[in-house]
């Protein structure tokens, strides 16, 4: 599971650690919660909601990947943008989409969530170094578990 904010360049670059890993191993499946930074990250509220919204036309993912190849470039007309791409209006129910944030973001924090990306593998809280070769080990080590 990771905790992420669409702005986060760490964010970013995890996301292309976590691709790999993803295609390299089919058995591996990312869950995702929003966690924006919204002091640091103006802009991640608005991508979750419409990523929210995309998730509610079962595209989430797609929306997902195109915000992160994107991050530079999330303003409205962007974010509008990118939805009209995948045909998806973006401003959908922004009071349930906005709940659902905030459900994720409470979660995070109470499973000591304090920056982005956080991760964890069946359940346990990842500390470690944030490149391949280590989320690799990682997950390894998940498998191992009970």
């Amino acid at each position: 599971m990771e905790y992420g904010d669409f702005e986060c360049p760490f964010c970013g670059r995890m996301h292309g650690v976590l691709q790999e890993l993803m295609e390299r191993d089919p058995n591996v499946r990312l869950v995702f919660r929003h966690f924006p930074l919204r002091n640091m990250h103006p802009r991640a509220v608005a991508a979750a909601l419409v990523a929210e919204s995309a998730a509610d036309e079962g595209r989430f993912w797609e929306m997902h990947d195109i915000l992160y190849a994107n991050q530079r470039f999330l303003t409205d007309e962007d974010l509008g943008h990118y939805a009209a791409e995948l045909g998806v209006e973006p401003w959908q129910d922004v009071p349930r989409h906005s709940r659902r944030l905030a459900r994720d973001e409470r979660s995070g924090r109470d499973g000591g969530v304090r920056g982005t990306p956080t991760l964890f593998f069946n359940g346990i809280r990842y500390q470690g170094a944030l490149d391949a070769a280590s989320i690799s080990r990682a997950v390894e080590e998940a498998r191992k578990s009970p």
